[in-house]
C-alpha cells in the first residue's frame, strides 16, 4: 500500500506500488495531502476483461484523518446535499483533472464493484460484518472514490494482506448486536436500521456496537464521526 500522511507529504510504499512511477505517486500524494485522503491501492485490468479503463487507483482513508478537512469544507458549503460525498467529489475530481484521469465513486449508478476492486488492489478479505478487514486500519477505513486511467501502470505484485479475522477466535463482533443483525448468513439491514431508528441510542450516538467490539481499534473513528455515518445510514 502507498499512503500519505495528511499535511506532510510523507509516504509509505509497499509491494503493490513498488514499481509505480515515483513521479505519479508523489503527484497524487501532493494533490491529496491537504484533504486527509490517501492513495489506497491499484491495479491494471487484464486484457479481455470487461473493464472501464486500463488501470484503477483507489482513493480513501484509514482512520479519521479526513474529518477536520471535511468539516472545514462543510462549514464553507452549508446546505450541500450528501456533504461527505460532495466533498469527496470535490477533492478527487481535482486530482483526476490534474492527472488526466476519470474519477468514479461508490455512489455512481450503475454501481461499480468497489469492494471487489479493493480486495484485488490491497489483498483484503471481508470481516464477519461485511466490512473489509485491513491489517493496519482494522474496520476503520473507507474508499471514497477511484481514478480510472486509459493507460497501464507499472505495479508490483498484488499484496497478500494478513487477515486479522482469521486470527480472532472469539469474534466479539458477532455476539453483541442487540438484534442479531450479523450472523453466518449475512447482514440483516432491515433489523439493524429498525433497531437504530427505534431505540438504538448507543449505536446512533456512538457507532455500531458490533463494529466497535472489534479489538483492532487503533484507528477507531471518534464518536462524532461514527454518529455522522450512522445518521447517513438511516437516511439511505
Amino acid at each position: 500500500m502507498l499512503g500519505v500522511v495528511a499535511g506532510t507529504g510523507a509516504t509509505t510504499q509497499g509491494a503493490g506500488f513498488s514499481r509505480l512511477s515515483h513521479v505519479m505517486t508523489e503527484s497524487i500524494s501532493t494533490l491529496l495531502s491537504s484533504s486527509g485522503l490517501i492513495l489506497r491501492g491499484g491495479f491494471n485490468f487484464e486484457t479481455g476483461e470487461d473493464a472501464p479503463a486500463q488501470a484503477v487507483l483507489l482513493i480513501g482513508h484509514g482512520g479519521a484523518e479526513y474529518w477536520t478537512h471535511f468539516q472545514a469544507w462543510q462549514a464553507r458549503n452549508e446546505g450541500v446535499a450528501d456533504p461527505l460525498d460532495s466533498w469527496s467529489r470535490h477533492v478527487i475530481d481535482e486530482a483526476a483533472n490534474a492527472l488526466g484521469a476519470r474519477a468514479v465513486y461508490p455512489s455512481d449508478w450503475p454501481y461499480l464493484p468497489f469492494q471487489q476492486w479493493a480486495m484485488r488492489a490491497e489483498g483484503l478479505k471481508p470481516s464477519p460484518l461485511g466490512i473489509l478487514m485491513h491489517p493496519e486500519f482494522g474496520l476503520w477505513h473507507a474508499y471514497r472514490g477511484a481514478l480510472l486511467l486509459d493507460r497501464a501502470l507499472a505495479f508490483g505484485e498484488a499484496p497478500r494482506a494478513r487477515h486479522l479475522c482469521d486470527e480472532c477466535r472469539k469474534k466479539p463482533c458477532l455476539a453483541v448486536c442487540p438484534v442479531g443483525a450479523f450472523d453466518a448468513d449475512g447482514y440483516d439491514v432491515g433489523a439493524c436500521r429498525g433497531h437504530v431508528r427505534a431505540d438504538g441510542a448507543t449505536c446512533r450516538g456512538q457507532g455500531c456496537i458490533a463494529r466497535n467490539a472489534c479489538p483492532h481499534d487503533a484507528y477507531r473513528y471518534p464518536a462524532v464521526v461514527q454518529a455522522f455515518h450512522m445518521d447517513a445510514f438511516l437516511r439511505a
